[in-house]
């Protein structure tokens, strides 16, 4: 008998999983598909090597880095050899471009050249949201819980660390936007603040809350932005071997058909051919709507509870282009790119995110070529598998293009591989509720519901669960979910086995 099952082999799932089997738990991860990853899974074709989804990585191979993917890593064993880079990523606006630098001095640098007075207003906001991270730096995430232990543990050892955090706890309630509003009046840093916000969370400015952003600011400028050798697939890999090493399995195409739920307790899973595997707790890596409507049994939750859980607003999906592109005369080109079209930035097809990472680590495609990858946000409603579908994904694909060729004037003259995905393909491979990307939660309006659900035995990780929809934000919910399931004290024993320079 397990004790744990985990549902899904997304990065959350495969934290959580990982993470309990070195606490020396039996665990078994579920997955329908049969590539592990979810979102985060890697894919080949032709010889091009392309991430599925996340591609913005930071701190994987920094010792200092505060990334939980990073953290959960060393305290699996296991290392990531990653790639630095800088600039982060070229922004093509409009009336022009933007190169980001992580290092803070550099990037505020770069807005002075475009507007001194807007440079200043930044540097305020800057100097409002760093504390935020520094305070975080003093207390280990891998030491985070989702339960009153956090409480004991943060007066208990973290005392002098907490107090110093409490004061800037007015900040910490506040959204990006409201901290935005106190500093900056120059719309120019204003649109660039929103951008970065909406490439962190799929929100901008006063959707995003702040320590999110401070996090992001202060691990961009304070540790070193690389990508990992072999694309997130390697990411992925790590878990899975970390997860066997500590004595867990995972089984792929296998998919769970339900929950076995008893008297209010979860007991088990059942899969699609009808086979039963029991357990005392279970794992949810789906979204919070896929596993309330689609794995529980009807009535299992209340209909107050589900109304309200199932009201939580959700991003919109994307559309994807994945290309395979003849690289010669591009020996200059950096390896990111966002291009805003126009406004309102969280429109569908206004900005378009690119990925190249080829750049870095030629071996993701073929000699000679680049594997891209472009992506923009686009609603899940009105898409069919009819006879128009394919129309409807070339022209709803047009942004990319054009987004793409800002950057690469003669790209289709260059492509010899081409791949086009759309919110469809979301719901399909990722069993995705609607496709979407994780939870549109406004700070001050909603909240996440962490790891913990009504039924007993039954706990969530993902980017349902915590703010966010990158890699740092899922990985850091396993850290919330497993330590809500081990004791205070065995957490702290793996910081000390593990992390003993990261108090």
């Amino acid at each position: 008998m397990f004790d744990a099952i985990v549902i899904g082999s997304g990065i959350g799932g495969l934290c959580a999983g990982a993470l309990l089997a070195r606490h020396g738990r039996r665990v078994l991860v579920l997955e329908s598909h049969t590539i592990p990853g979810g979102a985060a899974h890697s894919f080949s074709r032709q010889g091009f090597h392309f991430d599925s989804g996340p591609s913005f990585h930071c701190g994987l191979a920094a010792p200092d880095s505060l990334n939980p993917l990073r953290l959960i890593l060393e305290a699996l064993g296991e290392t990531i050899p990653a790639i630095p880079y800088d600039p982060f990523a070229d922004y093509h606006f409009p009336e022009g471009r933007l190169a980001v630098h992580g290092e803070a001095k550099r990037y505020r640098e770069a807005i002075a050249a475009i507007t001194p007075r807007g440079e200043r207003e930044f540097a305020r906001f800057e100097a409002r949201l760093l504390p935020m991270y520094e305070a975080l730096r003093e207390i280990p995430i891998l030491a985070l819980r989702a339960d009153l232990g956090l409480l004991l543990t943060l007066l208990g050892r973290y005392l002098g660390q907490t107090l110093r955090l409490l004061t800037l706890v007015a900040d910490l309630q506040s959204s990006t936007g409201q901290i935005l509003d106190r500093d900056v009046r120059d719309p120019w840093v204003r649109r660039l603040i929103d951008l970065e916000c909406f490439l962190l969370s799929g929100l901008t400015a006063h959707g995003t809350v702040a320590p999110e952003f401070a996090f992001m600011l202060g691990e961009r400028s304070r540790s070193v932005v690389d990508y990992p050798v072999g694309g997130g697939g390697a990411l992925v890999e790590a878990l899975v071997r970390a997860l066997c090493r500590w004595g867990g399995r995972i089984r792929l195409g296998t998919h769970v058909e339900s929950i076995q739920v008893e008297r209010g307790r979860a007991v088990g899973v059942r899969l699609a051919g009808g086979e039963a595997i029991p357990a005392p707790v279970v794992i949810s890596n789906a979204t919070l709507w896929d596993t309330y409507t689609k794995l529980l049994p009807e009535g299992s939750l209340s209909p107050s509870f589900l109304r309200s859980a199932l009201g939580t607003p959700a991003v919109d999906s994307f559309m994807h282009l994945h290309l395979g592109i003849r690289a010669e005369g591009l020996e200059n080109l950096n390896g990111h790119h966002v291009v805003v079209h126009r406004e309102p930035l969280t429109a569908p097809g206004h900005t378009c995110m690119i990925s190249i990472p080829s750049v870095w680590e030629p071996a993701l495609a073929p000699p000679g070529h680049h594997a891209v990858h472009a992506y923009t946000l686009e609603p899940f409603t009105g898409w069919r598998r009819d006879e128009t579908y394919q129309t409807r994904k070339r022209e709803r694909a047009g942004p990319l293009w054009s987004a793409l060729e800002r950057v690469i004037p003669d790209l289709r003259e260059r492509v010899v591989l081409e791949l086009t995905g759309s919110p469809l393909t979301h719901a399909r491979y990722l069993r995705r509720h609607r496709g979407t990307y994780g939870p549109a939660v406004m700070p001050g309006i909603g909240s996440f519901p962490a790891p913990g659900t009504p039924i007993l035995g039954l706990y969530r990780v993902g980017d349902t669960t915590i703010p966010g929809i990158g890699v740092p934000a899922v990985a850091a919910s396993a850290i919330l979910c497993v330590n809500t399931l081990v004791r205070p004290e065995e957490s702290e024993a793996l910081i000390e086995k593990s992390l003993p320079l990261s108090r």
